[in-house]
């Protein structure tokens, strides 16, 4: 039976390893309910937010206005999870993960409030940025919180109730929030979050005691500077590739100077954090083979995500006529493979090892992505739902060794960092993913649209989508034109996903070390 070895060492290099990993460590944490009943709240709190604000965007813009801007309800929250990610991650590295998950949940809660009294559309979207802040704390925290509660051989466990808590969202919060903006207002999409986070919040302060830590020979310094051009570097990168080709062409001016701006401020951060005593993201992410590996293989299943999840709905409504509740079922079948995989892929890389269990899953999901342009046209709804139920089974087998792995790499001191890397890749990727799929699924409809054999068709794939809705205005002939030029714009984007995959499996083959440095646990968390 193959495992992963013991570390003798934290720092940098291939240190030697030793006998199995995975014992209990030192004093197991008791009374873990409460903890990790807050752990789920707190993670169902972010996992909930876009798919319940999404279904109510039609009542929300009914009744604030600004329909031209009301993407960055979602791009907003997204652009300040992804940013302060790193800079929570340091901080629950230098001051505890108690006192960010704490402050994280308060700030996330007032945003929700904030967001149930906004009196317009600026004002909304600049609470939801406030939310976004709390979120950043939440999604990293709750990760790390969850590997210092238990041992290697037992993160699974809590793993798979994280995964649970994303599935049901994704098949819950729709339904939610389209009941709530039904047949209530769609103000309470944000103030149920308020039970929710306060018994979470109670939960924390009153069950999770981190253990003690020797005092620092010197008071800890805040790298600020260096937290305001991780900070400046993300918010300019983002919001090129969210607005870019919609708010403005690629080429234009604004896209220029933000990307401009994002190389700039990036030159800069490296600067600034060769000098910090203390930097947000010190070098040492980057130099461990283990750690960079991981952050590029997750930075590429960011970025193939965005098939499934940004594109399969409009392909099975647009292509296959689907409702929009069928359409989400044919995505949910994803939300349910995957955390049951991702619970028993502890039974694999207990075999083959954290790397080769990502390989595996890694390559079949790129197997799984370059079999979706093969599905007859047409087709049936079956087809691409056994294609998602399948990939969700590749993803948790090739996601969670990874990020378990990594985390058993590093000690408590370093774990929030190392965590706080892995998702901001994972969030950099799916905003990477956005834009460039996004560019490729328009181009590939231009060039069809541009050979039609019929005037008057419409031009992206905005506009296609909402004729196909609406095909009074359409000949049989158009229509079936149409629907054509979007699966063929689909398939692109899965070939393009796949591409993305193969890019995962080359960085774990040639750049992931063929055993993972675990270590001992040596400061399990009480509570």
């Amino acid at each position: 039976m193959h495992s992963e070895g013991i570390s003798v060492s934290v720092s940098g290099g291939t240190p030697p390893t030793e006998a199995i990993p995975g014992a209990a460590p030192a004093a197991a944490p008791r009374g873990r309910g409460p903890v990790v009943a807050a752990l789920m709240m707190g993670m169902a709190l972010a996992a909930l937010d876009g798919t319940i604000v999404s279904t109510a965007v039609p009542q929300i813009v009914g009744d604030l206005g600004g329909f031209a801007v009301f993407s960055w309800l979602f791009s907003g929250y997204l652009l300040a999870v992804t940013v302060t990610l790193p800079v929570y991650g340091k901080l629950s590295d230098t001051f505890g993960r108690k006192p960010v998950l704490v402050v994280g949940v308060i700030v996330f809660l007032a945003g929700s409030v904030l967001c149930a009294f906004a009196w317009n559309m600026a004002a909304l979207i600049a609470f939801r940025i406030v939310q976004g802040l709390g979120g950043g704390a939440l999604q990293g925290t709750v990760q790390t919180i969850a590997a210092d509660l238990y041992p290697l051989k037992e993160r699974p466990k809590i793993q798979a109730k994280l995964s649970t808590v994303w599935a049901t969202s994704a098949v819950a919060g729709p339904a939610l929030g389209g009941l709530l903006a039904s047949y209530a207002d769609w103000r309470w999409i944000f103030l149920i979050n308020v039970p929710v986070g306060a018994v979470a919040l109670y939960l924390v302060i009153r069950y999770f005691i981190e253990p003690a830590r020797e005092a620092p020979a010197a008071r800890p310094r805040i790298d600020w500077a260096g937290a305001l051009c991780v900070f400046a570097t993300g918010a300019l990168l983002l919001t090129a590739l969210v607005q870019g080709g919609v708010a403005w062409p690629w080429l234009s001016a604004p896209s220029l100077a933000l990307l401009a701006g994002s190389a700039a401020c990036a030159a800069l951060t490296v600067f600034v954090e060769r000098r910090a005593a203390e930097p947000v993201i010190p070098g040492w992410v980057w130099r461990r083979r283990t750690i960079a590996a991981v952050n590029l293989a997750l930075g590429g299943l960011g970025l193939l995500m965005v098939a499934p999840t940004v594109f399969l709905p409009t392909y099975a409504q647009s292509v296959l006529g689907l409702n929009p509740t069928a359409a989400g079922f044919v995505l949910s079948v994803m939300t349910l493979s995957w955390p049951l995989s991702a619970a028993l892929s502890s039974r694999v890389y207990n075999r083959i090892g954290f790397r080769n269990s990502a390989i595996t899953g890694i390559a079949l999901a790129a197997l799984i992505l370059a079999a979706f342009p093969l599905l007859p046209f047409p087709g049936h709804a079956w087809q691409p739902a056994l294609l998602m139920l399948l990939l969700g089974g590749a993803l948790g087998l090739f996601q969670l060794p990874l990020i378990v792995g990594v985390q058993s790499t590093v000690g408590w001191a370093e774990r929030g960092t190392t965590t706080a890397s892995v998702l901001f890749c994972r969030q950099v990727g799916q905003s990477v993913g956005a834009a460039l799929f996004g560019a490729i699924a328009n181009a590939t409809l231009a060039a069809r649209l541009a050979h039609a054999p019929m005037p008057g068709l419409p031009g992206d794939l905005d506009s296609v989508s909402r004729a196909l809705h609406h095909p009074a205005s359409l000949t049989a002939a158009a229509a079936d034109y149409l629907r054509r030029a979007v699966a063929s714009a689909v398939d692109h984007v899965y070939l393009g996903a796949a591409i993305a995959a193969v890019l995962s499996l080359l960085v774990l083959v040639f750049l992931a070390p063929r055993r993972f440095p675990v270590l001992t646990d040596p400061t399990p968390t009480k509570d």
